[in-house]
């Protein structure tokens, strides 16, 4: 990853190591620049504050998980598909995780910028679901993205105290909650749906028939018009 030597990769790299260094405090802009020999005005055209640079960061792992991803079988069902996507996600981001750890610790104390990076980790989120191929339409996509991104958040901190070479706890703590997930979404979709049905019996029986007699006979006048003329 970061093989583009840009601006923007440069920075991104700049900030991740001064995080895994002294921690989130210690990313500035000023110390950046230092690092990277870029100027400030170069910084600001790439980002607007700090938590812009965590956001690319995110942005940069979306990509390399999806380019990274195996191609689906018939075989594997969506959970197994989201599974593999998130895993190979947590592995991109095995060389950062000093980084990582320090900011995980460090943001707890700063909840307004963690709040600022909610859309783009549910944007996140929606990109693996996408990868894997789920289902992102209906009323049930929000749903999915952000029940995703709940079970992610849990995981990654099971994910940044994993030492193991196989990540045996990650990728246990991923699949219970997942699975523990779609049973959840299967209650709340039918349930959902009994509601629709049960809601649809107090539309009046002949209120679909009036419509349809009263857009019948606008269609038989228009259709009569020209021939009186």
């Amino acid at each position: 990853m970061f093989e583009e030597y840009t601006k923007r990769n440069r920075a991104i790299q700049a900030a991740l190591e001064l995080a895994a260094e002294g921690g989130w405090k210690a990313v500035t802009f000023t110390a950046i620049a230092q690092r990277t020999s870029l100027s400030l005005a170069d910084l600001r055209r790439e980002f607007m504050c700090r938590t812009d640079l965590l956001k690319a960061f995110q942005a940069e792992i979306d990509a390399e998980a999806l380019a990274k991803a195996k191609t689906a079988t018939a075989e594997q069902s969506p959970r197994d598909r989201v599974f593999d996507l998130v895993m190979t996600r947590f592995e991109a981001m095995t060389p950062y995780k000093p980084a990582l750890r320090r900011l995980s610790v460090d943001l707890c104390c700063h909840p307004a910028e963690v709040a600022q990076l909610v859309p783009s980790s549910l944007a996140s989120q929606y990109w693996m679901l996408a990868g894997a191929g789920a289902k992102l339409g209906g009323p049930g996509a929000g749903l999915r993205v952000a029940g995703l991104t709940s079970i992610y958040a849990k995981v990654f901190r099971v994910w940044l105290d994993d030492h193991s070479p196989g990540l045996d706890r990650t990728m246990a703590a991923l699949d219970r909650r997942l699975k523990n997930g779609e049973e959840w979404l299967a209650r709340v979709e039918s349930a959902c749906g009994g509601l629709c049905n049960f809601a649809c019996g107090f539309v009046p029986r002949g209120w679909k028939r009036r419509e349809h007699g009263a857009s019948a006979e606008t269609s038989g006048g228009e259709s009569a018009s020209p021939a009186g003329a």
